[in-house]
């Protein structure tokens, strides 16, 4: 009898560590980057031309947890120069995070830029939600066939 409440208590616990694990996981697919990278990936984006950016989204993540701000960014030669985060204020202020990794340029590709590398382990990218390309229109269905 023991044997039988010890395999039944296992098996309880394995799948509440197992769905736990799984709510854990749809969760971090469904943060606010990947869903911002999703639509990026479904509908392109158009280049980014150099110039001062105050429409763009700041994703900053740490393990599967992201958090998006709006910001405003500078773009030189196809590359994130400087990025801000807006405040409750309307003013913003630079994002200085220290790259693990020197003179790695944030170089900007469909629209997303490539992830700055934290020494904190954060993953930092700039998005241009401003350059996603139009939703293309659907295919129109034909109508079912009738007894006319």
């Amino acid at each position: 009898m023991k044997k039988i409440f010890t395999v039944v208590a296992f098996l309880i616990g394995f799948f509440v560590v197992g769905s736990a694990q799984t709510a854990k996981k749809a969760e971090e697919e469904n943060n606010c980057y990947t869903k911002w990278a999703q639509k990026f990936q479904d509908r392109g984006a158009e280049d980014v031309a150099d110039g001062t950016y105050s429409d763009v989204i700041i994703s900053i993540r740490s393990g599967g947890d992201a958090e998006c701000y709006n910001g405003k960014c500078d773009v030189k030669e196809g590359k994130v120069i400087a990025m801000y985060i807006k405040m409750e204020d309307g003013a913003f202020e630079q994002l200085k995070r220290k790259s693990r990794y020197e003179n790695v340029p944030l170089v900007i590709t469909n629209g997303i830029s490539s992830p700055l590398l934290t020494m904190e382990s954060e993953l930092i990218n700039v998005l241009f939600v401003k350059k996603i390309k139009p939703k293309k229109a659907g295919f129109v269905k034909a109508a079912d066939p009738s007894d006319d």
